[in-house]
């Protein structure tokens, strides 16, 4: 459920395991893998859940891996079940361990609103590669990501010109306008927002090696008049074979929900017109940076151009020139108080001192950043456990 930068809330937990468009396929795939004196490994293991069920179906030995101090919860959870003995929990991501032995069935859910997200393709790639016996289970086993075009005037109006075109108290706040319109949502797209019939823009085969990033085009000829306000983008999961969940709009509200791009400006289409979209998802850092352009034709002149807009996550986000600046290859930058502070913290873990001693120091050395004990060593443990 977690093997991200970022975990989830114990309420987020919880919503996973009541979706039961999702809870019950997983179920369902996890109960026909495992079979009596099984090794399983856990990708993601939040509280507990999957990992504990695994035992309950004869899993001899569980690995269940979780970055996130909800791993706490999970080892209880493995108590209040009987099963403690049977579950080795690890605090960490899985692509910074190792185990002592490979594993039967390696199960996981580490997708966002779409299964690009974060480091998942990277780990599930290195724990089928390191991890995973030949012959052995996986689940997921594929993820299909569709793309349609949608018309939802309300949701447009309210996200993506409410308030910057409205004026509020007189104020113009239009100037903001243009980094709304590069960040796209979760949203529950209703079916019948659905300008025209949906396309598969990638497929992510989880038994064979994916690249991190992905690009397609899609085309549509209108069949009928209507406004485009934005892109929706779902998937398609299959587990196991014959088992699956999809958080497509004609299905269940999922607890991923769907994806919503929108468009620069709404765009009126008659039949005929031609639509085309370029999705692109570049992973930079910790997570994916999405672009997408849209060209808009006539159909009674195919070079005639109604629309073309280039869209960004990159340009979601507000950066002043002195950050722009920071980020050139020319900038020479220099160490603030808070690089002396970590650097401090460091190098004094480096040498093997106690969290106790680089707490005294601290005060020491910068008395005004840290006027008592508790707070270096707050600041210090927080670090600590970033980089031990």
């Amino acid at each position: 459920m977690s093997n991200s930068i970022q975990g989830y809330s114990i309420f987020g937990y919880g919503e996973m395991i009541s979706d039961s468009s999702r809870i019950e396929p997983y179920v369902a795939a996890l109960t026909a893998a495992v079979k009596p004196g099984d090794i399983v490994l856990e990708i993601g293991t939040g509280t507990g859940f999957f990992a504990v069920l695994a035992c309950q179906f004869g899993a001899r030995k569980v690995y269940a891996i979780e970055p996130d101090d909800a791993i706490g919860v999970a080892r209880q959870v493995a108590i209040d079940n009987h099963c403690a003995d049977k579950i080795e929990f690890i605090q960490a991501l899985s692509t910074q361990i190792d185990l002592p032995e490979q594993v039967d069935v390696l199960i996981s859910d580490l997708r966002g609103v779409i299964p690009l997200h974060q480091y998942h393709l990277a780990a599930i790639a290195d724990a089928r590669k390191r991890f995973l016996k030949p012959g052995g289970i996986q689940i997921p086993l594929q993820d299909t990501i569709w793309v349609s075009l949608v018309s939802d005037r309300d949701y447009y109006h309210q996200k993506y010109l409410s308030p910057w075109a409205d004026a509020p108290h007189g104020c113009i706040l239009t100037a903001n306008r243009q980094f709304a319109i590069n960040t796209w949502h979760r949203h529950y797209i209703q079916p019948d927002r659905l300008l025209v019939e949906p396309q598969v823009w990638a497929t992510l085969d989880y038994t064979t090696d994916l690249a991190p990033n992905a690009k397609g085009t899609m085309t549509w000829t209108i069949e009928r008049s209507g406004t485009i306000h934005g892109i929706g983008v779902w998937f398609d999961a299959i587990l196991a074979a014959g088992i699956g969940f999809s958080n497509a709009p004609d299905r269940p509200n999922c607890i991923y929900g769907n994806a919503w791009m929108p468009l620069s400006e709404p765009v009126e289409l008659e039949v005929g017109d031609r639509v085309c979209v370029t999705l692109q998802a570049n992973l930079v850092g910790d997570d994916y940076i999405w672009t997408w352009q849209t060209q808009v034709t006539t159909g009674a002149d195919p070079e005639q151009l109604k629309a073309d807009f280039k869209q960004s996550t990159f340009f979601g986000e507000p950066r002043s020139p002195q950050t722009l600046q920071k980020q050139s290859d020319r900038y020479i930058p220099t160490m603030n108080e808070a690089g002396k502070i970590d650097l401090n913290i460091l190098n004094s873990m480096t040498a093997g001192k106690s969290l106790g001693d680089i707490a005294h120091q601290l005060t020491h050395q910068f008395p005004d950043r840290f006027a008592t004990i508790a707070k270096a060593l707050s600041y210090t443990a927080k670090l600590a456990q970033k980089y031990s």
